[in-house]
């Protein structure tokens, strides 16, 4: 049901800053909906290449997207030559990056894409950047709170919930729900909700 693996903290959308590089100084207009889909992990090979860890399992945004926005070391445009999956990574040339100290120098950078370039997805399927934030209620109309954060625990991906401020003692509680069709019923994005078969005293 879902197709893609973003922590909350992962996934903030990314606005103009100061301190861009020339890249996004010299008029290159900066995407209002930059979105995280991985970070460099290190260098591969000798040439420059970089390696990637996506937040996804299928890593499509990063094979499909030809630019990417990285942060390091200011938030600024770079072309992508070559994308291929290596093992659960991501291996990619980017244009002007030369040899392994210029790739090893962007270890850690933050890489996003314009979240109106992510790959189309079937209808039951959703990104987890569309989950965060939606309201969450049971199959009886009861508030259970708001999705602030998602989770994986190998097997499954997980709704964090968290309170709606001024709750009871009864709904107090953060609440961690597998976002499985045995639990989740309906997402309405128009509405910002999500159902759930899942009960207050749960």
């Amino acid at each position: 049901m879902l197709a893609w693996s973003q922590a909350s903290q992962q996934w903030q959308q990314l606005k103009s800053v100061p301190g861009l590089t020339d890249t996004a100084a010299s008029g290159v207009q900066i995407p209002d909906d930059l979105t995280q889909v991985g970070y460099v992990s290190g260098a591969y090979g000798v040439a420059g290449s970089i390696r990637v860890t996506p937040f996804s399992t299928d890593a499509d945004a990063l094979l499909n997207v030809s630019t990417w926005w990285l942060d390091k070391p200011g938030l600024h445009a770079v072309t992508v030559r070559t994308a291929k999956i290596h093992g659960g990574d991501v291996v990619a040339q980017l244009a002007g990056v030369v040899g392994r100290d210029a790739s090893e120098a962007l270890k850690g950078a933050a890489v996003t894409i314009p979240r109106s370039q992510f790959p189309q997805l079937p209808a039951d399927e959703f990104y987890w950047s569309d989950l965060i934030g939606l309201d969450v209620i049971n199959l009886q109309g009861e508030a259970l709170g708001q999705v602030t954060d998602m989770m994986h625990n190998g097997a499954q991906s997980i709704l964090r919930i968290t309170p709606l401020a001024g709750a009871d003692a009864t709904s107090a509680a953060e609440r961690l729900i597998p976002f499985v069709d045995h639990f989740v019923k309906t997402v309405d994005q128009a509405a910002r909700t999500i159902t759930v078969d899942w009960g207050l005293d749960y």
